[in-house]
């Protein structure tokens, strides 16, 4: 029988493959946050076989189930059977968004991006009082989040860069727009290449990213092939520093936060450990980390759309940082920062910190 999906044609057999063991229900976030059975990855694929065999259509009535999905990977992590969720997810989201069906804050976003250069449609992002565009080793790649919502993070990140005396300048970016391809559109081609002129027209060697999600779209996508063709080398900020000593230390209790972006998705678990542990004393781990980590709930464009569940989600992962007596939450995400921050309870006395935002407060307070 001929497919009638693009989904159906690339992922039949791996949805098929689907065991009903139930494994992804003990992970997926947003079930954790919602225990609603059809939200976890089985509930997905077992609504997908409904719609292969016909039995459903892949239209409107899906997207509360199809849409509420964080991409974090943890179920594929667990699969017994190797079925890539994501993949599968963003391949009928695509499908979904051609015939018509997406949730309108996801149409916001890509309408959005045909007119503005970021996710929220600013048009004056934080200076940074830094000069943009100048011949430098290296460009510092801030990411949306980071420009517009979690500016103290970045404002340190930079300062932290200058102790370091590193040679670095910033752009004109504007959105990667990397995040469309996970709610069923496609990157814009226009800021690609407005991105990728900029970063060339430096000459530097090498992009350091403060955004994990831009880390990967740099380096996984078509549509920035430009600069791997060009030589240009892109880090995220955790591999950047962990080859730098500080000269500082904190005796408070820190624990670490692995985003999904960074850990699952790339595999960088190590780099960001090793900086920490030259500064803190007192370094514990959650329960659940490294490929394990909980989701921050951030991610797959659920924060936007499903803020309540986000929320719920970013505090199942904060009753860990009290489980285990931290102080300090560090990430290096900003939307988990953003999240992570705005979950936090008042009775909560933990602080949550980028890790480049803690160090750069530790050699400010010995200056």
């Amino acid at each position: 029988m001929e497919s009638k999906y693009e989904f159906e044609e690339k992922y039949r057999e791996q949805i098929l493959k689907c065991s009903r063991c139930g494994f992804c229900q003990a992970v997926c976030p947003v079930y954790g946050a919602t225990l609603r059975p059809a939200l976890n990855a089985r509930g997905k694929m077992l609504l997908l076989k409904e719609v292969m065999d016909g039995k459903i259509g892949l239209d409107d009535q899906l997207i509360e189930t199809l849409f509420q999905c964080t991409t974090c990977a943890n179920c594929f992590h667990n699969c017994p059977s190797g079925v890539d969720v994501p993949e599968i997810i963003k391949a009928v989201r695509q499908d979904m968004v051609r015939a018509g069906s997406c949730h309108p804050a996801f149409e916001g976003m890509n309408e959005v991006l045909e007119k503005h250069t970021n996710i929220y449609a600013e048009d004056e992002p934080e200076d940074f009082e830094r000069v943009r565009n100048r011949k430098a080793e290296y460009v510092y790649f801030i990411g949306c989040v980071g420009s517009y919502r979690e500016d103290e993070p970045t404002m340190a990140a930079l300062d932290l860069l200058d102790r370091l005396k590193v040679d670095y300048t910033l752009i004109d970016e504007v959105c990667c727009s990397g995040v469309l391809e996970d709610v069923g559109f496609s990157i814009k081609e226009h800021l690609a290449e407005k991105n990728m002129a900029l970063i060339l027209e430096t000459g530097a060697g090498t992009v350091i990213t403060g955004c994990p999600y831009c880390f990967r779209t740099f380096n996984d996508k078509l549509q920035y092939s430009r600069l791997r063709e060009a030589g240009v080398k892109v880090v995220h900020i955790t591999q950047f520093l962990q080859d730098f000593g500080f000269g500082v230390k904190t005796d408070k209790r820190v624990t670490y936060h692995d985003p999904c972006d960074l850990g699952r998705h790339c595999g960088i678990y190590e780099e960001p450990r090793n900086t920490i542990r030259k500064i803190a004393t007192d370094f514990v781990e959650m329960p659940d980390n490294r490929e394990n980590a909980l989701c921050c709930g951030a991610g797959g464009g659920v924060r936007g759309a499903y803020a309540k569940n986000s929320i719920a989600m970013a505090r199942r992962r904060l009753e860990q940082v009290e489980e285990v007596g931290a102080e300090i939450v560090l990430t290096e995400c900003n939307s988990c920062v953003h999240n992570l921050a705005n979950a936090k309870l008042r009775r909560q006395k933990f602080r949550v910190y980028s890790t480049t935002e803690f160090i750069n407060e530790l050699m400010e307070e010995a200056e």
